[in-house]
């Protein structure tokens, strides 16, 4: 048997959090013309570490094989996540008053969704972001991007250039990066002395509370805390001042951070109160992890169960997105053609495609209307509302809309 160690402390894994089998990596959209090739799978097995309970996915592929060149992953889709960066832009501003003076750094810029509201503002900004074909994007945008993974020795590069960071956003990018001490020390090295963190990440109470499993996948390498992030950042000479929970991701945390030996922010008794909730709810126990592998099992059964029920009843099932959060799901489940005809989405770069592993269909939206289905499963979750408020003509023909997580729900 293997055993793994722990990505933070290197304490030995052996305390399963949940197992969800093998599954292919979850933004790996098969072409049409490929189909006959065979696919990897990898082994989704969740750890929590008993020393730091920091929560984690070993390694299963090489980071350079998730963040390709062909990542099919484009912020500027959603108009959600476009207005959470406006609102994040807007706060951020008002509270530290930033200048054409400063610099903003954001790690994992994607196509520059969020960067270009900085530069609205005349303040300079730079993203650093792996993919060479979502970076592109952003440049054609007019936003400086580096084709990097970040760590020490890219904040070394940016140092050595003259640059630090007064502003280092990272928004969902601590929970994709394998060594994580390589990462913290580079946000420490790159930051301006009275810099600036913050960094947005699905918030594992959220996740345990909830039942949302389907955010377990290889690009999520960890699963994280306050708890667990803030043994990570004092570590490495930083220090949380605040926190903000947040709506993304079904319930996220943006935290604040500085080093810490600047005492221009002070401590915030958010950190604490936030702290001391994290406790309550388990993210130190054992015990506590050991009860989600039940509680996952129960909720797949219940979507099987629908979907079962639904085909006998003669009903048509469709599914709304093709995210990565939805492939973890439809793979765990086992779910296929024989009980989801077809998925749609607005991102042009998944059309036309396949979901791995499932090998279901992906179109535009407008073949809903075209179909009429009985029910749509939204797999994106997060962004039902905007589902809903986009798709509402599903009502014409009695089409309803059907949510899998936290519970099976058929929306009224």
């Amino acid at each position: 048997m293997t055993i793994f160690t722990c990505r933070f402390c290197s304490a030995d894994l052996t305390d399963t959090v949940v197992d969800l089998g093998a599954s292919p990596l979850a933004n790996s959209y098969i072409d049409l013309d490929k189909t006959q090739r065979a696919e990897a799978f990898f082994s989704l097995h969740t750890y929590v570490c008993a020393q730091c309970y920091l929560v984690q996915v070993p390694p299963m592929a090489a980071r350079e094989d998730i963040f390709d060149s062909d990542y099919a992953y484009f912020s500027s889709y959603s108009a959600s996540v476009l207005d959470h960066a406006r609102q994040y832009v807007d706060q951020i501003m008002d509270r530290f008053a930033f200048t054409d003076s400063h610099q903003v750094i954001e790690v994992a810029s994607n196509d520059g969704y969020l960067l270009k509201n900085f530069k609205e503002r005349g303040i300079s900004v730079l993203g650093i972001e792996p993919s060479g074909n979502v970076a592109a994007v952003a440049e054609a945008a007019g936003i400086p991007s580096r084709v990097q993974f970040f760590g020490v020795e890219t904040a070394k590069q940016l140092v050595g250039e003259g640059i630090k960071a007064d502003l280092l956003i990272g928004n969902n990018v601590l929970a994709h990066v394998p060594d994580i001490n390589d990462f913290v020390a580079g946000i420490k090295t790159v930051l301006a002395p009275t810099g600036v963190v913050t960094i947005e990440f699905p918030h594992l109470l959220k996740m345990l509370e909830l039942n949302y499993y389907d955010t377990i996948y290889h690009e999520h390498y960890s699963y994280l805390s306050l708890y667990s992030v803030e043994k990570i950042f004092k570590h490495h000479g930083l220090t949380i001042f605040d926190v903000d929970e947040i709506k993304p991701q079904g319930g996220s945390l943006r935290i604040y951070a500085r080093h810490t030996d600047d005492v221009s922010n002070p401590l915030s008794d958010r950190v604490a109160a936030l702290r001391s909730r994290e406790i309550e709810g388990g993210v130190n126990s054992l015990a506590r992890y050991k009860a989600f592998a039940d509680q996952v099992h129960r909720t797949k059964r219940e979507l099987l169960k629908f979907l079962f029920e639904a085909k006998e009843n003669k009903k048509t099932v469709v599914a709304y997105g093709a995210p990565a959060k939805g492939n973890t799901l439809l793979n765990f489940c086992g779910i296929k053609t024989d009980l989801i005809d077809y998925t749609v989405d607005v991102s042009p770069h998944k059309q036309d495609r396949l979901l791995p592993g499932t090998r279901i269909p992906i179109y535009a939206p407008s073949k809903i209307a075209e179909t009429k289905p009985d029910y749509v499963l939204i797999l994106p979750w997060n962004i039902k509302d905007e589902i809903v408020s986009q798709m509402k003509d599903i009502a014409s023909w009695g089409g309803k809309f059907v949510v899998p997580l936290p519970d099976v729900e058929v929306l009224a």
